[in-house]
């Protein structure tokens, strides 16, 4: 049986399904890229892990075009079962349609190991000015995230309407070192 925060997650992620999930402005995603590359210690970031957005995620186009110019290697996760595994890409064209529909790397991309990666952009149906982010239910990041090194730099990116006063937090939540949005950077309670 559920506990009440789980029962709270759920109302959630219902509530977010009536929500406008129509994509973000173009000039958000730009001025999301100018915060990003302003989260402290992200220009040591050698490999920084992205997403490929959907829906009401912001896209990262800039930024991973920022990423490459200043020689950083890239990393994109493809879901294999019930595991988020991260594949070098060197070009976004490289990623084709996976798991429900979301781009990936191509089953032929080299795997990499979670230890290489400097840095985490993680996406959420909702983040809180703690750090705390609310995903889709299926504990892909979250078990992820707990295997990576603990002085990676983990970071969500969302849309400024996506970050909310608190969320509720379960002991295996992995909590944010910093909330990026178009507008503003927070300093989670993770570090």
């Amino acid at each position: 049986m559920p506990g009440a925060v789980q029962v709270r997650k759920r109302e959630l992620r219902e509530q977010l399904r009536a929500r406008d999930s129509s994509r973000p402005d173009p000039a958000q995603c730009v001025a999301l890229d100018h915060e990003l590359r302003s989260v402290p210690g992200m220009e040591a970031a050698h490999t920084v892990a992205l997403y490929a957005s959907i829906q009401h995620e912001p896209g990262l186009d800039p930024f991973a075009a920022a990423l490459r110019e200043r020689g950083a290697t890239l990393a994109f996760p493809r879901t294999e079962g019930s595991v988020l595994v991260f594949y070098e890409v060197a070009d976004l064209d490289e990623l084709v349609v996976g798991y429900r529909g979301i781009l990936e790397p191509a089953p032929a991309a080299a795997p990499m190991a979670i230890a290489r990666i400097d840095a985490f952009i993680v996406p959420g149906l909702l983040f809180d000015r703690r750090g705390t982010r609310l995903g889709r239910g299926g504990g892909h990041y979250d078990r992820l995230l707990n295997g990576a090194r603990s002085d990676s730099l983990k970071v969500g990116a969302t849309s400024a309407d996506r970050l909310v006063r608190e969320l509720p937090v379960e002991d295996w939540d992995v909590p944010m070192d910093w909330v990026v949005t178009p507008v503003e950077r927070i300093r989670g309670e993770a570090r």
